[in-house]
């Protein structure tokens, strides 16, 4: 059943059966871990505007032992993480998170990163769970010889895979913090509805709630996430997650 919900973070042409799932068939180190946002700390890797990790996604630095592959969506929570335990041996590359919505190029674009930068560090993890492939970039990473985040999505890693697989939120639609920030962008748009919004219950009608999974405390996020919930008719609920399995991938990788 957990896989089933992980189907729901894919390309846009096919939101209305994955990302928005069930709704119609024409429808995205070493030392102690901290979990928590810590201080500012310096370093070569610094926050990057939603906007850029969305459409063209983050170059690495060329610096640390260890590079990451991740997706753009999941910046922002790397670099948190990486600043409040001293992993400055992590490097980071990300892809354009809009991929989510174009699964198929995440797996040809793994492999491609993989082969360019593979002799500049000591080892390559990839920060995807499968994201809408299929089961294709585990193989690729079985075949690359790199390990990878496990899980569906990051909704499941965030939440910890165990417990989601063990939730029963079959007609819940989930938001992250990068997913409420970019809302618009990765489901009202490509959806049409900013152009149709008489099409909303078509896409969500077969929802009964939103949940928010909360990686940070924000008021003013929560506040967003709730205003999607009453633009989508849904029910609004708030987890607070925080960075779940991340931290602990991230620790090991």
């Amino acid at each position: 059943m957990a896989a089933d919900r992980g189907a729901r973070l894919v390309r846009a042409d096919r939101l209305a059966r994955q990302h928005v799932g069930p709704a119609g068939p024409d429808a995205g180190g070493g030392g102690s871990v901290a979990g928590a946002v810590g201080p500012a700390a310096p370093g070569p890797l610094t926050p990057t505007p939603d906007l850029q990790l969305t459409e063209d996604g983050l170059a690495p630095t060329g610096r640390g032992r260890v590079l990451l592959l991740a997706c753009g969506a999941l910046a922002h929570e790397i670099i948190a993480l990486r600043r409040a335990n001293g992993w400055d041996h992590l490097d980071l590359q990300c892809l354009p998170a809009i991929w989510h919505n174009h699964p198929e190029r995440i797996v040809p674009a793994i492999t491609q990163a993989v082969a360019t930068h593979r002799a500049a560090y000591d080892r390559i993890f990839v920060v995807y769970a499968d994201c809408g492939t299929g089961g294709q970039l585990h193989a690729a990473c079985d075949a690359l010889g790199v390990r990878m985040i496990p899980g569906p999505h990051c909704y499941s890693f965030f939440t910890g895979n165990d417990a989601f697989a063990q939730a029963d939120d079959m007609t819940a639609f989930y938001l992250t913090d990068f997913l409420t920030r970019q809302f618009d962008a990765f489901v009202w748009r490509p959806l049409g509805l900013d152009r149709h919004p008489e099409l909303r219950d078509t896409y969500f009608g077969n929802y009964t709630a939103l949940i928010y999974l909360a990686q940070t405390d924000d008021p003013a996020l929560t506040d967003n996430a709730r205003a999607i919930a009453d633009r989508m008719g849904l029910a609004f609920s708030r987890r607070q997650t925080g960075y779940g399995d991340l931290t602990q991938a991230l620790a090991t990788a």
